[in-house]
């Protein structure tokens, strides 16, 4: 990798126009296409409630986005915690109940990580398949499998049989048995020293520990595609996902997350030597854009936040806090700033 970023990154932002990038050609993970019709009740699987002594079985709860945990605020009832892929339900099960779905890839890609073992993660048995549509790496990820068909290392096409629907993981039963689905970018390649930091308990699945994964929403790309199969993931990105903070960040090293996506970078030329970067996020994480600066600081600091009444904890997924348009980095936020800029 060049150990010039911004002469890297002024080079892509100049060319980017004449790279085209290959069209995704996503098709969807199971036979399950009600996510397009008018009762998506029917794609999604749906979860167990109780809030205030009222239970209830959202099929909403498997749907991306805040969608699970809901508290009550002075400015009303808001779904807290982040569900970072789309649960989908089974359409074939035998007579005991048992899911029959197939999963497929959802685009080509490689296979490049297999968990076999049903215990050592919450996504129970799942399979990671890389994608590079010339706008860097991303990762579909499938999850809480009954068994895995495909070995890392194998090819494989859209629509390709990789794994049979199932309910391994932590909190799922038979009568739940579905199929988790991510759209993922990769936040650091040194996530191992990262973890070694954080964390006591041993890293059994290596770079593609969901820590290190981002999930972008993969409900609504699938629904972009579907209207623009020519649709890349930064104009959707552009299209539908707003900034809700941004972050500042001391310089350090090369930033190889942004050697990765380079398209994020913006006003490349406006400083020839920063000493800081300013990230852009959605309100879920997700990287939305990268900006040089000339200011000088030693740990990273919230520069803006889209104003709310509400803490601002509860629509981050607790990496800021504060009310109104003041924010601040939230230990969990630190960290996850520290994983995408490798300042570990």
């Amino acid at each position: 990798m060049p150990r010039t970023p911004v002469l890297l990154f002024a080079f892509f932002a100049l060319f980017q126009p004449l790279l085209q990038a290959a069209p995704m050609g996503l098709v969807l993970p199971t036979d399950n296409d009600a996510i397009f019709s008018a009762d998506p009740s029917q794609f999604y699987m749906y979860t167990d409630r109780n809030f205030e002594g009222v239970i209830s079985k959202p099929w909403t709860g498997g749907a991306y986005g805040f969608v699970r945990n809901q508290k009550r605020t002075a400015a009303g009832i808001i779904m807290t915690r982040l569900h970072e892929g789309i649960d989908i339900r089974p359409v074939k099960r035998d007579a005991s109940g048992e899911p029959l779905d197939e999963v497929r890839s959802m685009a080509n890609g490689t296979v490049v990580y297999v968990n076999a073992a049903s215990n050592t993660s919450n996504y129970g048995r799942y399979v990671v398949i890389h994608h590079d549509w010339g706008d860097g790496p991303f990762f579909s990820l499938y999850a809480h499998l009954s068994s895995a068909t495909v070995e890392p290392g194998a090819t494989v096409k859209a629509g390709q049989t990789i794994a049979r629907m199932g309910y391994t993981g932590e909190g799922i039963n038979r009568e739940r048995a579905h199929v988790h689905v991510e759209m993922n970018m990769l936040l650091s390649d040194h996530f191992q020293r990262w973890y070694e930091r954080h964390f006591t308990s041993p890293n059994r699945h290596g770079i593609f520990n969901g820590f290190n994964l981002t999930g972008l929403d993969i409900a609504a790309l699938l629904k972009a595609h579907r209207a623009n199969p020519n649709i890349s993931i930064p104009e959707f990105l552009a299209a539908t996902t707003e900034v809700h903070y941004k972050v500042l960040v001391p310089k350090s090293g090369d930033l190889a997350f942004l050697q990765r996506y380079p398209w994020l970078g913006r006003d490349l030329d406006q400083v020839k030597s920063p000493k800081s970067w300013e990230f852009s996020f959605s309100a879920t994480g997700v990287p939305l854009a990268a900006k040089p600066s000339e200011r000088t600081l030693t740990n990273p600091v919230v520069t803006w936040v889209k104003s709310s009444t509400i803490d601002h904890a509860n629509l981050t997924v607790e990496r800021i806090t504060g009310t109104g348009d003041a924010a601040t980095l939230t230990p969990s936020g630190s960290r996850y700033v520290q994983l995408i800029t490798d300042a570990f």
